[in-house]
């Protein structure tokens, strides 16, 4: 599709100004606009006009005389109550030796939900006030027509550890001892951090988790079948890290810290809400003892006729350790029940270090074509540091309506940045040239990503939703790079320009939905709709390597149906088209020489993965056990494979990634949640 024309429907879209709220992007929910103020004033004696301190004032609800919230007044008379939902309440203010005063009805409005009330006098006599507390508790899973929601917040055995320990416990995630994810055994999926991307996680999932501390995250959302207001990037699925924000008035803060055989973390949190303004900061850190490992590594190459005519292989003994900081920081502010303010910040860095002794052999007497008559022996040594930091600032602004509370529009804008580094010098020793020079390689990069939404929501009735909205994003990536090398008898590294170079890689993406959530009848519920996105690619070489640019356009189309079998029970079929663009990592045209057996080099032509997804689900609550089980088929077209290539005389081998693959996927998947004993 032209540009032209994408620029067409995304216009119609955004007049259309009926969009949906990002997941996790602000405070309230579908209740419609929950805002809170304060009351205050100052009692008096009504004969002296002195003040009097320590009067009891208590805020009652009117239509069943329940105590809603209460205070003492300070030395001065003075008393304010704060965190008040908007309502009409009745107010009374005793204290022993006066009558109480009695307030019927005062009112705090959506518009207006501050009360100052002044003066109050008082006149004698006195009542003992009782306190109630009403606390509400959330399931540890929760099943939803859309995903299901772990509430990690419930489990008091996440304190201490990472987003990874967390993600561990999550159903359907599966994370090995590194910490890559898979969901459904797939890898390719996207992470966000309170409903919105984050450049951390582009290089890696399995780092960029290790750098949120597990007592920071309130739920985590698997999402297996996302709707159209979701990016169409990952195809295996979306998971959602929700961290915790404070909703208590007052200042509050905690510290913690561990210390394990495999990785160490202390973190550090402030909060504080003031009436209707809210921050939070975090600064963490995480730090590993050196862990030492192994390395094996065997090609065999097979002549037509099936014989081995050569063999390569590697072992050895390698060491590393990590290092990494963090630092967050959020504040809201709402105006009013209708108009709000959300801002975050976070920061991160994080160091890898590697080093170890490679010991092989390259047998290649079976080759008629080689010549190398005996086995060559060689030895390397491999010294590697990298660092990443990065970088992403959200500015949102969301505006409800009093006539409609489910209604919303949301304007919304995201800065990311990350920068790495890399290096890696490679020792070797053999008989033959190829081993008789040291390499030293380097990749610098910087990654820039510009993110503009707008999203609206409109209920056309209780049982009709419409949901749409546009999306551009912009990212910015530049890479430097460069290989020099030395041989025994020189100590001067040397530039290798056939080597050496600087790429600069720009990805827009343009994008819009259309989405509608229905009720159909009591017992069906449909969310359908579709996304479109037009991908421009542009690629340019420092050096006089051609240019190359590229577009793609996909519609994604989604529906999910949803009948409730009971009250506590239900079955669920979806269908969803997704796609996976490829990361840096794959199209990075670096090439990395670390070793220069098994040489790898990224492909920036590659377009997306493609993927089909149909799901079919059943869940259930029976006497206090949650049951869920799937069954669901994934169809990917265009996957990104390796593609390995032998040079003529059969020592080096060089990788890349093309589209070359296609893959069929069924699975079936189980869990079940059930409380054994109170405590358990």
């Amino acid at each position: 599709m032209k540009p032209t024309i994408t620029l067409s429907f995304l216009a119609f879209l955004f007049t259309t100004a009926l969009f949906a709220q990002p997941p996790g992007g602000f405070r309230g929910g579908p209740k419609g606009p929950q805002i809170k103020g304060f009351i205050k004033g100052i009692v008096l004696d009504a004969t002296t006009e002195a003040p009097v301190e320590f009067a009891t004032v208590i805020l009652i609800n009117p239509r069943d005389s329940s105590e809603v919230d209460g205070t003492v007044t300070d030395v001065d008379g003075s008393f304010r109550l704060t965190d008040v939902k908007t309502g009409t309440y009745r107010l009374d203010v005793e204290f022993l030796g006066y009558k109480t005063l009695v307030l019927p009805s005062i009112e705090t409005t959506p518009k207006s939900p501050d009360l100052d009330l002044a003066t109050l006098t008082l006149e004698p006599d006195a009542v003992l006030l009782e306190a109630a507390e009403v606390v509400e508790e959330k399931a540890l899973i929760e099943n939803r027509i859309d995903k299901m929601v772990y509430n990690a917040e419930q489990d008091v055995t996440n304190n201490g550890g990472d987003a990874s320990d967390v993600l561990r416990k999550v159903p359907l995630l599966s994370v090995d001892l590194e910490g890559n994810v898979s969901l459904r055994g797939s890898s390719n999926l996207r992470v966000l951090i309170n409903g919105r991307p984050s450049t951390v996680f582009a290089s890696s999932i399995a780092d960029a988790l290790k750098s949120i501390p597990g007592d920071q995250i309130k739920s985590v959302e698997v999402i297996t079948t996302p709707s159209a207001r979701y990016d169409g990037e990952g195809s295996g699925g979306i998971i959602n890290i929700i961290t915790k924000k404070k909703e208590a008035q007052g200042f509050t803060g905690n510290a913690s810290t561990s210390i394990g055989t495999r990785q160490n973390n202390a973190n550090l949190n402030i909060n504080a809400l003031i009436g209707r303004f809210g921050i939070n900061a975090g600064v963490g850190s995480f730090w590993s003892w050196e862990r030492a490992g192994t390395f094996d590594f065997l090609r065999e190459d097979f002549s037509e006729n099936g014989s081995i005519i050569r063999t390569l292989s590697q072992n050895g003994e390698n060491a590393n350790r990590v290092l990494g900081i963090n630092g967050s920081f959020g504040a809201f502010y709402d105006f009013n029940a209708y108009n709000a303010l959300n801002a975050n910040f976070r920061l991160n860095q994080f160091n890898r270090f590697n080093s170890g002794n490679i010991f092989g052999f390259l047998d290649a007497t079976g080759d008629p074509g080689s010549v190398f008559d005996e086995i060559i022996n060689f030895s390397r040594f491999n010294d590697q540091e990298s660092s990443r930091s990065g970088f992403d600032g959200t500015l949102d602004y969301r505006k409800t309506y009093a006539d409609q509370p489910d209604r919303e529009l949301i304007f919304a804008f995201q800065l990311s940045g990350n920068e790495s580094q890399a290096d890696n010098l490679a020792l070797q020793d053999g008989p033959i040239e190829l081993y008789q020079r040291d390499l030293l390689n380097s990749n610098d990069g910087t990654n820039l990503e510009y993110t503009f939404q707008v999203d609206y929501v409109h209920p056309f009735s209780e049982k009709l939703k419409l949901e749409t909205g546009v999306k551009s994003i912009l990212r910015r990536i530049d890479s430097r790079y460069q290989t020099r090398d030395r041989f025994r008898d020189t100590e001067v590294f040397g530039v290798l320009p056939e080597l050496t170079d600087q790429f600069f890689y720009d990805q827009d993406i343009y994008a819009g939905y259309l989405s509608f959530n229905t009720q159909l009848g009591e017992k069906w519920g449909l969310v359908a709709g579709a996304r479109y996105e037009y991908t421009d690619i542009r690629g340019d070489y420092e050096s006089e390597t051609p240019s190359f640019r590229e577009d793609y356009a996909n519609f994604l189309p989604n529906v999910i149906l949803n009948y409730k079998l009971s009250q506590f029970s239900g079955l669920k079929i979806s269908y969803n088209q997704r796609i996976q663009r490829p990361s840096l990592f794959f199209i990075n045209p670096f090439t990395n020489i670390g070793d220069p057996n098994n040489i790898s080099v990224g492909n920036p032509t590659l377009e997306p993965e493609r993927v089909d997804q149909y799901d079919l689900s059943y869940n259930t609550y029976v006497k206090g056990v949650v049951l869920n089980a799937s069954v669901y088929y994934r169809d990917t077209r265009d996957l990104i494979e390796s593609f390995v290539t032998v040079a003529d005389d059969g020592i080096a081998s060089q990788s890349t990634f093309l589209n070359i693959g296609t893959s069929q996927v069924y699975g079936f998947d189980f869990f079940t949640s059930f409380t054994i004993k109170k405590i358990l």
